[in-house]
């Protein structure tokens, strides 16, 4: 049995923002905490329901919210107005769950591993929240991180530097020339007719801001990859058209970290959470679990010694 509950919080400018929580039922023993990060236009209760469901029946408690004009949360729909805003709400919910600040009221959270989940904007997410707390997260699964936007999606380099002008102007407007992301990112059709029939996810083009933020954010993580020094595993599909696969390997190959893993799936497009067939879904989540069992049973009885001693 899994225990869903949902919740909001207010952020810094007084937004609401809608939160929710699967954990395992009370008498099974948690083996660590999952913190999701969805991706730009998603939500968490609907299209993240399902992975934090694989991970509930691992044995993980699993937390996610979703960001200001995003899902369920207040805001104008797919607008991103600051990044560092975005990442602010995340990393102050996220620290009061694992009991980091006094008037939290999850004590019971406090000394439990906790781990980082974030799938295409939300990779990114994760990478921003682990630089502004290099130690107080114990790993991170980044599922096709925007480390860097795939060409395909991006418009030309006259289009950008023309609407980067106008951002200031009219950053709400809707006028940033894309393909229709639902369409390259999701294999399987059902799954893409799902994602356009959730009134909760945005499907309208980029606004300006919003584009011009993530275009900066992207770029600001490509020429850091060397500074990510947490453990991390980075999965990735071969086909993506989304985000750079190619950048998720330089993640692996030039980060700092002590303690990485990059999988590269045959085939697969960026939606590797939900997008994909059945069997190749039971492939990517044995990866995801593997990897968080190993890690959350090495820092557990590391955990355990210390008290001990």
């Amino acid at each position: 049995m899994v225990l869903y509950e949902e919740d909001y919080v207010v952020n810094s400018r007084g937004m609401k923002l809608f939160t929710c929580s699967w954990k395992p039922e009370e008498q099974q023993e948690i083996k660590a905490l999952i913190f999701l990060c969805h991706g730009y236009g998603m939500e968490s209760s609907i299209t993240m329901n399902s992975t934090a469901l694989r991970l509930t029946k691992a044995g993980f408690a699993v937390y996610g919210m979703d960001y200001e004009g995003h899902g369920k949360s207040e805001g104008l729909n797919g607008f991103i107005k600051n990044f560092d805003g975005l990442v602010h709400d995340v990393s102050f919910h996220y620290s009061s769950i694992c009991g980091n600040y006094s008037s939290t009221k999850r004590e019971e959270n406090k000394g439990k591993t906790r781990f980082l989940m974030g799938e295409s904007m939300g990779g990114a997410v994760v990478l921003l929240l682990a630089r502004k707390k290099p130690c107080f997260w114990d790993g991170a699964v980044l599922v096709a991180p925007m480390c860097k936007l795939a060409e395909e999606i991006k418009p030309h380099p006259m289009v950008i530097s023309f609407l980067t002008k106008l951002t200031r102007f009219i950053p709400t407007w809707k006028i940033v020339p894309s393909n229709d992301i639902i369409d390259v990112a999701f294999k399987e059709s059902h799954i893409r007719k799902q994602v356009r029939e959730n009134e909760y996810c945005y499907k309208g083009r980029p606004r300006l801001k919003t584009a011009h933020q993530l275009l900066m954010v992207s770029l600001d993580i490509e020429q850091n990859l060397h500074q990510v020094s947490m453990p991390f595993i980075v999965l990735h599909g071969e086909d993506d058209k989304v985000t750079d696969k190619d950048v998720s390997k330089l993640l692996y190959e030039v980060s700092s970290s002590s303690d990485k893993t990059f999988k590269l799936y045959p085939k697969m497009w960026h939606g590797l959470l939900y997008g994909e067939s059945p069997e190749n879904l039971e492939i990517v989540f044995s990866d995801i679990i593997r990897w968080l069992d190993e890690r959350a049973s090495v820092i557990n009885q590391r955990l355990e010694t210390d008290l001990k001693a």
